[in-house]
């Protein structure tokens, strides 16, 4: 087991906060790959990334999958970095759950690579998620959270082999020190904070814990989980924390429910509340920075000036 990379004594100012690439797309207009482009091509994209003011990525795998680079391309992306002044504290993936029914175990044998990849590029923590492909009807809509899409099967086998498959994905991360932190993310085993504080404790691994990304719950035109509720349950075994917030409007009486994203300081969640209670409950890992719609990636160094302010001003 290698000893988990160290951040050191946090305070506002070290924080690592992070910026995620979900504004960035892996196909270009031209059909090629950004698996495929030269350094330059990748190191033009990351200079929009320190621009917004980020020294954090968080290489997220809609933009480019570091688990299927090559070691000579991992080589000349971790070099694109060291040229840009970014390092990565995390990276995350979306949509490649290892109980998907058709492509499963061909996204287990994946984030194995994930795990390495982020190791050699000197992540302290892999993201991973159980939800599934976008359905056709929620390509159709102008925000996929309105429409209902994949959802974990209530089936124990299938439960088990989640369990079975993140514990040795686990034993993995501690091979190679780093530790991974499941997505909270609707209809999945991990889609409410107490199933997600529950699966976590059937993982049973110490390098597995959350990422309670909120804003992914907050956002369904469904009743909700009071937030804070969910912070106090998901705080003790939080790993790294995508933020992202939303206006959420209710009119029981008409039976309306309507959500927009929005910075994190103006919608329903009080990250200035959530933080310093993650803080108390011992969370020392980084930060990641998404917005959807608009310049997302202005938003979230938005967001990332906001949590400076409010994180605290003394080591932690």
């Amino acid at each position: 087991m290698t000893a988990l990379r160290d951040f050191g004594p946090l305070n506002r100012d070290n924080w690592p906060i992070a910026a995620a690439m979900i504004q960035y797309t892996n196909i270009l207009p031209d059909g090629s790959s950004v698996q495929d482009q030269p350094a330059e091509a990748w190191a033009a994209t990351l200079a929009d990334i320190t621009d917004a003011g980020f020294t954090e990525l968080d290489p997220t795998d809609c933009w480019l999958r570091v688990g299927d680079l090559s070691n000579a391309r991992l080589d000349e992306f971790k070099g694109v970095l060291r040229q840009s002044g970014l390092t990565v504290p995390a990276v995350s993936t979306a949509r490649r759950s290892i109980i998907d029914p058709e492509r499963g175990d061909e996204y287990l044998s994946y984030c194995h690579r994930v795990i390495d990849a982020a190791a050699a590029l000197g992540a302290r923590s892999v993201c991973f998620g159980l939800f599934g492909p976008l359905t056709d009807a929620q390509k159709k809509v102008l925000w996929f959270w309105t429409v209902d899409g994949v959802k974990n099967p209530d089936d124990p086998a299938v439960r088990a082999k989640a369990v079975q498959g993140l514990r040795e994905l686990g034993r993995h991360a501690a091979e190679v020190g780093v530790d991974i932190a499941l997505e909270m993310y609707e209809d999945t085993y991990i889609g409410t904070a107490e199933g997600a504080v529950r699966f976590v404790e059937e993982v049973d691994h110490p390098s597995v814990g959350l990422n309670p990304d909120l804003g992914n719950l907050i956002r369904l035109h469904r009743p909700i989980e009071p937030w804070l509720r969910m912070v106090e349950l998901t705080a003790p075994l939080t790993k790294y924390w995508h933020v992202k917030n939303y206006l959420r409007m209710e009119d029981p009486a008409k039976d309306l429910i309507l959500t927009s994203p929005v910075p994190l300081e103006t919608g329903l969640i009080n990250y200035r509340t959530a933080t310093a209670l993650a803080i108390k409950h011992g969370f020392r890992g980084a930060f990641g920075c998404e917005h959807y719609g608009g310049d997302g990636l202005s938003v979230s160094a938005t967001n990332r000036a906001y949590l400076r302010r409010i994180l605290p001003k003394q080591p932690v």
